[in-house]
């Protein structure tokens, strides 16, 4: 009973006044971020219009996040040394996590946020999220991948590969499973026609 109360008092969340003090670089309307969200530098991240943040998330480094994107509980992305963009209607469940910056784990170079650079190997690339693509729960994407539209990326996946458009993909490493049906497209023009 007590997050439903908070939930409809939008006290979980920053209020339009609060969000504005945390210093992002932009945001559109109706953007709500829980108070337990993380986000560290966040002049470096952009938000679009629509957009819900949930608990325990962790934003870090450049961040694009297009509208009508929801973040669920315990994501956690980190850019690194890499941008990571999560283009319109694009969403990702509880606690996966999206890195475009990761240590060489071959033991050809120490590895840490303590160590300094010159004795490093980072892997380091973008990621892109496309429109419409679903990310299921407790997913691992890697640096320099692009997942395209509309894909879908069943739970407990690893991508370390960009993904094609318009397919269903699951498995460690994922791997396309089917299409996935284009329906959203339709749905999505209905929408915006209601705005």
């Amino acid at each position: 009973m007590n997050w439903y109360f908070c939930k409809r008092s939008n006290t979980a969340h920053y209020s339009s006044k609060e969000l504005k003090n945390i210093g992002l670089k932009n945001y559109g309307e109706n953007v709500l971020i829980s108070k337990d969200a993380k986000i560290y530098s966040p002049h470096k991240i952009t938000i679009g219009d629509n957009v819900r943040i949930d608990d325990f998330c962790i934003l870090s480094g450049e961040i694009v996040i297009g509208s009508n994107v929801h973040l669920a509980a315990d994501v956690q992305l980190a850019a690194g040394a890499g941008t990571i963009t999560l283009k319109d209607f694009s969403g990702i469940a509880f606690n996966s996590v999206l890195t475009a910056s990761s240590d060489d784990y071959t033991g050809r170079s120490l590895t840490g946020p303590t160590v300094p650079d010159e004795y490093k190997k980072m892997a380091v690339g973008d990621i892109v999220i496309g429109e419409h693509v679903i990310i299921g729960t407790s997913c691992v994407i890697l640096p320099n991948v692009k997942i395209g539209e509309g894909s879908a990326v069943g739970a407990l996946s690893l991508v370390s590969k960009s993904l094609d458009p318009w397919g269903v993909y699951m498995g460690v490493p994922a791997k396309k499973i089917k299409n996935r049906m284009k329906d959203i497209l339709e749905l999505e023009k209905d929408y915006k026609a209601s705005l």
